[in-house]
């Protein structure tokens, strides 16, 4: 047991008390080069967010320097350091603003007015991303206090994101879109407190020496003002992560009862849309008329599965309508059917032309034993050679024999098979044990 313990212990790795808070108040402060690197970053993050590029947007966070003032804020409340407590409040609140009208002032100026899905993704937190965040600021407090930091920094500013929320809110700002600001500062500020937090606790448990602040009083007072902080940004996460379990738990039973009730002879499911915020199961079909006794019957089985608050709207093809035109949905119907059978066309034509190939190689084969009885199989196969210059498809064959097969003998099968498959591009691999020739590629 006490190997164990030993095996997890960091107190052989950690770095001195003083070296670690004077590296922490080191990054607390944005001046020069680290309020210039703060504001490219800004810039990255928020051009990654506008064209939907997740590389790059984790490119902004790895350079980005926002874990410094946060971290500064927590080991201030965990030592009672009101000088580093102060100092790193006002760099937090300074790289806010920096980087709030940094990222509203370049989605004032884009021409991408789109919410791409990087942007609606930090627009909805949930107790995960509280999870993420306090186990985030735990790696990142352990490394700043271990003489072996290794790379944990940047991975912790990449699982947080700190960034992106924040260039989020200033997409939102710039749109007038108070869903979106709103979410996502609620994010920033969740990933703010929890790492906070989770450096305050690792410092308690640490034992790093803590200032005296005179008053007892005053302390207790900071430890309430803190546990109040975190109880009122956990409370609504808890909230959103509960309605997207209850969202989730909503779509696979839908979907369920899909995939074994929602079956009609003679009728073709179109299109499924499951909405799980509103609870609602959208169906159109096409095909015969589907009568309303059905459509209900199908409704009372709803209970079965769990849905019986689900609302189940059923419509229908243009063929059977009786009568009753609807030009919007007839054209819905007639996009969603023409699509259908566009990939069904498209399908088909690979099928055939993958049976073809099939028939030919056979063909091939059969041709090939005639000459040379001493071949066991044939495998011939065309694939896309894909290169930077080139991206043109060749034709690959496998030759098997029983015994080796004379040079003059490979270049004339080479010939025929280019001649064959009408091709000017052809690797013919000759194999008989124990020797495997590679043939050149034929050109014209």
């Amino acid at each position: 047991m006490n190997r164990i313990l030993r095996i997890f212990s960091i107190r052989r790795e950690k770095e001195d008390f003083a070296v670690i808070i004077e590296n922490v108040d080191k990054n607390v402060e944005y001046t020069g080069t680290n309020l210039w690197i703060l504001v490219f970053a800004i810039f990255i993050a928020s051009l990654g967010l506008n064209v939907n590029s997740t590389a790059v947007v984790i490119g902004a966070m790895l350079i980005s320097p926002l874990m410094g003032p946060i971290l500064g804020l927590g080991m201030g409340m965990a030592i009672n350091d009101v000088a580093l407590l102060k100092k790193a409040l006002i760099n937090y609140l300074f790289a806010f603003f920096i980087g709030l009208t940094t990222s509203t002032l370049f989605f004032l100026l884009s021409p991408i007015d789109e919410a791409s899905s990087e942007i609606l993704a930090r627009t909805s937190p949930n107790i995960y991303d509280v999870l993420i965040a306090l186990f985030g600021g735990f790696a990142g407090i352990l490394a700043v206090s271990s003489r072996q930091k290794g790379n944990v920094i940047p991975g912790v500013a990449i699982a947080t994101a700190l960034m992106p929320p924040l260039c989020t809110a200033g997409y939102g700002l710039a749109n007038g879109n108070f869903v979106f600001f709103s979410g996502a500062i609620y994010l920033f500020v969740i990933n703010t407190v929890f790492i906070s937090l989770a450096t305050q606790l690792t410092a308690r448990v640490l034992h790093f020496p803590k200032k005296n602040l005179g008053d007892p009083r005053d302390e207790l007072v900071a430890q309430r003002i803190v546990w109040v902080v975190v109880v009122i940004t956990l409370v609504p996460s808890i909230y959103f992560g509960y309605d997207i379990v209850k969202q989730n738990q909503f779509r696979q039973k839908a979907n369920n009862f899909v995939d074994n009730e929602a079956v009609f002879p003679n009728d073709y499911l179109l299109k499924k849309t499951i909405d799980g915020k509103t609870e609602t199961i959208s169906l159109t079909y096409g095909g015969e008329y589907i009568s309303e006794a059905k459509v209900e019957e199908l409704r009372g089985k709803l209970e079965r599965y769990g849905l019986e608050k689900a609302d189940l709207e059923v419509k229908q093809g243009f063929a059977y309508l009786k009568g009753e035109e609807d030009d919007e949905q007839t054209k819905q119907l007639t996009d969603i059917l023409n699509e259908k059978e566009k990939e069904l066309r498209g399908l088909k034509e690979k099928v055939e032309v993958s049976q073809a190939e099939i028939e030919l190689g056979k063909q091939v084969f059969r041709e090939l034993k005639i000459q040379y009885p001493s071949i066991n199989s044939l495998v011939l196969e065309k694939v896309m050679n894909n290169s930077e210059t080139d991206q043109k498809p060749v034709w690959i064959a496998l030759v098997d024999s029983q015994s080796p097969i004379a040079p003059d003998d490979q270049e004339r099968i080479e010939q025929f098979l280019m001649v064959r498959v009408n091709t000017d591009r052809i690797y013919v691999y000759f194999e008989a044990a124990p020797t495997l020739k590679l043939a050149e590629p034929r050109e014209p």
